[in-house]
């Protein structure tokens, strides 16, 4: 019989697996492995989640990090960006690049990206970024448009996703904040992975969603993986009855709110460093996956539509309830941020949250202010 739990032992839960309330991982290239695909096209802020869960204090250290190999960044998975270990690049992309691909057909149609339009931008990235080089988007564009190719805009971005979704480039060394793109043969060595079969591959992505990310339902790991929910529940099926198949304990369910969720009862879920208040991107793992269960809303009628979307923000959660939601801006000595609640704070709530955006201001270097809106 499957157990019933409240919605905030899950929230709990999930805080603790993925290292926001328990011992951070040693390297942020550790989270970007836990969670398998970090989503980033708040690239700073996404930044700042690895640091959240790791013991990489600062901005330059997350990229340093990153321009020593610890992760890429592409579209994968979706169709926009996500942090990915290198080892991990291939045998997602290889699972779910095709659905990728066919979901911007259309507009790829509107934009005159024909295939003959992407098989010669393709070739063309393996002229220019030939013996590790690589180049900016910026630096893309006059060379597309001299190969007679859709230059700089939309169009190129289109042929640059489908690119990535094949494996053909990903980023390269950042260049201070600057994104690069590179081949992906010239920094991501040959793995097995690489030619696992289609369900093994979709046994693999189950598994290690619902270990950096569970508990969780299949939908939302449909949402998140973009795998059909026959696949979903295939690979399920296998890790609940086939221990043979994880490095250590099947999966094991809970019921919350009529939903089934999933989870791997061996990945660390115990509390040892609570926080009063998180501030959380509106891209974070932990804020995005779950449209059902995630944080409780302690005001439902609050309209923050427009805030939420807000480039360099997302929410305020304190005691595993969403609270409300912030704004971080960047000047060259300080970080503003900017904190707009949606219900009364007490005093040990609000420091709570004052710790949070210090911790946001030290990781940019920079000294706080902090601004109740």
């Amino acid at each position: 019989m499957t157990r019933t739990v409240s919605r905030d032992w899950v929230v709990r839960r999930r805080l603790a697996v993925q290292r926001l309330s328990s011992a951070p991982l040693p390297h942020a290239a550790d989270a970007v492995r836990l969670l398998t695909c970090v989503q980033s096209q708040d690239a700073p802020l996404a930044a700042h989640s690895l640091a959240m869960r790791s013991r990489t204090t600062s901005y330059a250290g997350v990229l340093d990090a990153q321009s020593a190999g610890g992760w890429v960044r592409t579209h994968i998975l979706r169709p926009t960006w996500h942090h990915v270990a290198p080892e991990d690049l291939r045998w997602i992309q290889s699972l779910t690049g095709a659905k990728v691909e066919a979901s911007a057909a259309s507009r790829q149609r509107q934009l005159g990206v024909t295939p003959e339009v992407r098989e010669r931008g393709i070739e063309l990235l393996r002229t220019l970024l030939v013996d590790g080089r690589s180049m900016t988007r910026r630096e893309l564009g006059p060379a597309f448009a001299a190969a007679g190719l859709p230059g700089p805009g939309e169009a190129m971005a289109h042929q640059l996703i489908v690119a990535e979704v094949r494996s053909v480039i990903c980023s390269g060394p950042p260049r201070g904040a600057e994104h690069t793109y590179a081949l992906v043969d010239g920094l991501v060595a040959p793995a097995a992975s690489d030619s696992w079969s289609r369900a093994r591959a979709a046994v693999e992505l189950t598994h290690r969603f619902y270990a950096g990310h569970g508990p969780a339902s299949e939908r939302d790991l449909q949402r998140w993986s973009g795998l059909t929910l026959s696949e979903i529940r295939s690979a399920t099926a296998e890790l609940t009855t086939s221990p043979s198949l994880l490095a250590s304990h099947p999966l094991e369910q809970v019921s919350c709110q009529d939903e089934t969720l999933w989870f791997d009862p061996s990945v660390t879920s115990r509390t040892t460093r609570e926080h009063t208040a998180y501030l959380l991107s509106t891209f974070d793992e932990a804020a995005l996956t779950y449209p059902r269960t995630g944080f409780l809303r302690r005001n439902q009628q609050a309209d923050r539509t427009r805030l939420v979307s807000e480039a360099g923000g997302g929410i305020v959660v304190v005691g595993a309830h969403d609270v409300g939601t912030f704004n971080r801006k960047l000047e060259q000595r300080r970080a503003i941020v900017t904190v707009r609640p949606d219900v009364d704070l007490t005093p040990a709530e609000r420091d709570g949250i004052a710790e949070a955006a210090e911790l946001l201001a030290s990781f940019h270097e920079r000294t706080l202010e902090l601004v109740f809106g």
